[in-house]
């Protein structure tokens, strides 16, 4: 609170100094933009019982050093800053109505009584958990990757009996971040890279580490999860499925799917103008009300996740992304990892700037890497709305470390299966040179 008003009182005068574009101080080459970003990053990590005081405090204290030095690319100060949010607000408020009405989908589906009746079809031990990451994995390839881990999360609670280990809820969110990385409408990145004109099939690809990677994280995953909790193998024989409810989970997530489409691939220069995704999803909550009513209680907990997402999302938005290094296989490798940390929307903008990539590298990264921490994904952080003890970064680290070590494997596996062909230029019609690094011979 204090940061806070001290950024109000100082904010006239550092407006009225800030210059848009000067480069700022860099500390052993580090721009302070990272620097004060990674302390937020690490205040989260530290203090994960106050996320929201420390994400808020952090975007205060960015914004502060942005109006007061560096400016924005939109421009300096004030002006800048509202030119900067203008850009941003689409997918910000997309996010939010997702999130939000993504958490009233989870209920809406525990509801329809189809997780407490799942444990009929599950094994029995601990190949019922891991077949349970894979219904997320392919559900993750045609939804959402966010409903794909909200669904997951649900059935979790139902047949652990509300015991979810911690590395278990890490695969969770893993398993639904790698179905969607090889699926142009499984996630976020890959949307954006279909309508910049990448092929879903130079896409497709990335299900070979995202498959390779599942099989590495989940029997670990389920093993864990079967020694803290096992699975209940019996369901009630009185349950009965309410489908009305399961009709408005398809009727939301299809509202959200087709809006996507629709608007990405007929109308895209209108996509930049309105929160038409969020919107359509809150249409179709709203338009079923009235056969069957939603938990809105729900809403003021979700509602706080969100806000913390959504600063960490507008903190990276101002970060120079533009400093990372020439499109390699290297490069999309570190890129897995920054998306731990950073918001991978702007660096998957970034690389299609770029250009140079061998998309499905980067698809596998951008996508699986934000899973190696719980805030890394947007997937993570609606899961741990639900599981609130997951909103430790020592505790997802320490139980969830057979994510990170799928990612690695995951993907020289694709390396050593595909090898490193960077992709022509997919926009203007013209054929961009490779890259040095697309010289070197690669086993197929």
């Amino acid at each position: 609170m204090t940061a806070v008003v001290l950024a109000a009182i100082a904010l006239p005068a550092l407006a009225a100094e800030a210059v848009a574009g000067v480069e700022g101080p860099a500390p052993f080459g580090v721009p302070v933009d990272f620097i004060l970003f990674g302390l937020t990053l690490l205040g989260v990590a530290l203090f994960h019982r106050h996320t929201l005081q420390v994400a808020l405090t952090g975007l205060a204290v960015i914004t502060l050093y942005k109006l007061g030095f560096t400016g924005f690319k939109t421009g300096a100060g004030l002006t800048g800053l509202g030119q900067h949010m203008l850009h941003e607000w689409v997918i910000l408020t997309n996010l939010l109505g997702l999130l939000l009405g993504f958490a009233l989908l989870s209920n809406h589906f525990e509801k329809s009584h189809i997780p407490a009746v799942l444990p009929r079809f599950l094994p029995d031990d601990w190949k019922g958990a891991f077949v349970l990451l894979i219904m997320i994995f392919v559900l993750s390839s045609f939804l959402d990757n966010i409903a794909a881990a909200m669904i997951g999360g649900t059935i979790a609670a139902t047949v652990f009996r509300h015991k979810v280990h911690i590395g278990y809820l890490a695969a969770i969110v893993a398993a639904s971040n790698a179905g969607g990385a090889g699926s142009v409408v499984g996630d976020t990145t890959t949307t954006m890279m279909w309508i910049d004109g990448v092929s879903p099939v130079d896409v497709l690809e990335a299900f070979i580490p995202a498959g390779v990677a599942l099989a590495v994280f989940g029997v670990p995953a389920a093993l864990q999860q079967q020694r803290y909790s096992p699975i209940v193998k019996d369901a009630s024989r009185r349950l009965h499925v309410d489908w009305i409810r399961v009709g408005i989970v398809a009727a939301i997530l299809a509202a959200a799917i087709g809006a996507n489409v629709m608007i990405n691939v007929e109308f895209p220069k209108y996509s930049d103008r309105f929160p038409f995704i969020g919107a359509a999803v809150w249409v179709a909550i709203l338009a079923c009300v009235a056969v069957r009513k939603p938990d809105w209680s729900l809403l003021p907990d979700a509602f706080k996740g969100s806000i913390f997402l959504l600063s960490l999302i507008t903190c990276a938005s101002m970060m120079p992304v533009e400093k990372l290094p020439a499109a390699s296989w290297q490069s999309s490798l570190g890129l897995g990892f920054l998306s731990a940390v950073f918001d991978n929307i702007p660096l998957t903008a970034l690389a299609l700037k770029q250009g140079g990539y061998d998309w499905g590298y980067l698809a596998y990264a951008v996508g699986f890497g934000g899973s190696m921490i719980w805030f890394g994904s947007s997937a993570g952080v609606a899961l741990s709305n639900m599981y609130p003890e997951a909103k430790s970064v020592g505790l997802w680290l320490r139980h969830g470390w057979h994510v990170a070590v799928a990612y690695v494997i995951g993907f020289f596996a694709l390396l050593f299966v595909l090898g490193w062909h960077p992709n022509a230029k997919h926009k203007g019609g013209e054929s961009a040179a490779p890259p040095a690094a697309a010289t070197a011979p690669a086993a197929r």
